[in-house]
């Protein structure tokens, strides 16, 4: 099972068309979810979320007296929409600036523009070192965490492309912490094999021909294994 990352889910829930509340019409803001979990101690379940602070929303002028008649606090709610699934629901607010300091338009989306561009810059370098043959350089970008996640997920597909044989072994002991890229680079090792007609001894892990049939480096049996 692959998991996103924040970044990637950043990513998907800036490429959606922002929902309209459906209490007062009024188009929702992005917003960064709290570390603090909702009052079931369960979480809030995504990231991110679309929350209504439209102070004129009927969900919210009338959610006062509803929230003070059934439970006697000073409470109103405001509306909410999980972005994976479409869904509305109510997020209780204890007061006018409750949740709108997690409001993250303006910053997620300057943040937004500055990864743009360090994938642009990212995509430029690894196309150069694609002409170049330089694995070296694929792999420094492969294993620094502050380059984008689409970058780090490229240079794993074109490391399978140019890799040499000698860095297969240094791949493979690689702790990359993200499930999907280090899935493309085990594809990426499996590509490498390929293309040098090589795989790997199942006793001792060293890399051997193919078609061998007696391992050159623990000397047991492989044919057929």
């Amino acid at each position: 099972m692959a998991f996103e990352t924040r970044e990637q889910v950043l990513e998907k829930v800036l490429e959606q068309e922002k929902p309209k509340c459906p209490h007062c019409g009024q188009e929702m803001s992005i917003w960064d979810v709290p570390s603090i979990p909702m009052g079931d101690g369960l979480g809030w379940g995504e990231p991110f979320l679309f929350v209504c602070f439209n102070d004129e929303c009927s969900l919210y002028t009338q959610g006062w007296d509803k929230v003070q008649e059934d439970y006697g606090h000073t409470a109103s709610y405001r509306c909410m929409c999980y972005p994976s699934s479409g869904k509305f629901e109510c997020m209780p607010v204890f007061g006018k600036l409750g949740g709108a300091g997690q409001v993250v338009d303006d910053q997620v989306l300057m943040e937004q523009e500055m990864l743009k561009e360090a994938i642009k810059k990212g995509f430029s370098i690894l196309a150069g070192c694609y002409v170049e043959k330089d694995a070296e350089t694929i792999l420094r970008l492969l294993l620094d965490p502050t380059e984008p996640a689409k970058v780090r997920l490229k240079a794993a597909e074109m490391i399978g492309d140019i890799g040499s044989l000698e860095a297969i072994d240094p791949i493979k002991n690689l702790k990359i912490g993200n499930e999907i890229i280090q899935k493309q680079l085990d594809e990426s090792v499996k590509k490498m094999h390929k293309r040098h007609f090589t795989r790997e001894c199942p006793f001792c892990a060293e890399i051997i021909k193919e078609r061998a049939k007696i391992c050159k480096h623990c000397g047991k049996e492989v044919a057929g294994l």
